[in-house]
């Protein structure tokens, strides 16, 4: 399989994020393995890195979302929108992604996977988040 780039990655990661939601009795390296065992794609560092990144601050990572999102529990998110707004979450919070690229992959993201309507909650509850991180490193 070619290598995939950063857009590529990005969306696997999602869709990871996506199925581990359902698979709560599997363990996140026990998702990922299998993941490349099926899909074939070569294993990369942003990845790996990112999704297991996710669940290892995902408590972290939630109560961020929910204290954004108009009270609004992450668990009344649609799991769509949730593995969005985590992936991005993590991205602007611990990694050196820029902040306004990782929002727009996810609306990017949003697009071709939610409904529309998600959209301006996706977009808000990230801008938020954005905000106070930004807030916060000053």
């Amino acid at each position: 399989m070619a290598q995939m780039n950063r857009k590529e990655q990005r969306e696997a990661v999602f869709q990871l994020l996506f199925e581990s939601d359902f698979k709560r009795d599997e363990s996140p390296e026990e998702i990922l393995a299998a993941w490349y065992e099926e899909s074939g794609a070569s294993q990369t560092e942003y990845i790996g890195s990112t999704f297991l990144g996710v669940h290892e601050n995902m408590d972290q990572i939630d109560e961020l979302i929910e204290r954004h999102s108009n009270g609004w529990k992450v668990t009344r998110l649609a799991r769509i929108s949730r593995a969005v707004v985590r992936l991005c979450t993590y991205e602007m919070k611990y990694t050196d992604v820029p902040r306004a690229v990782a929002i727009n992959e996810a609306i990017e993201l949003s697009k071709k996977y939610d409904d529309q309507k998600a959209r301006s909650f996706i977009n808000g509850v990230l801008g938020s988040i954005k905000n106070e991180l930004e807030a916060n490193a000053e």
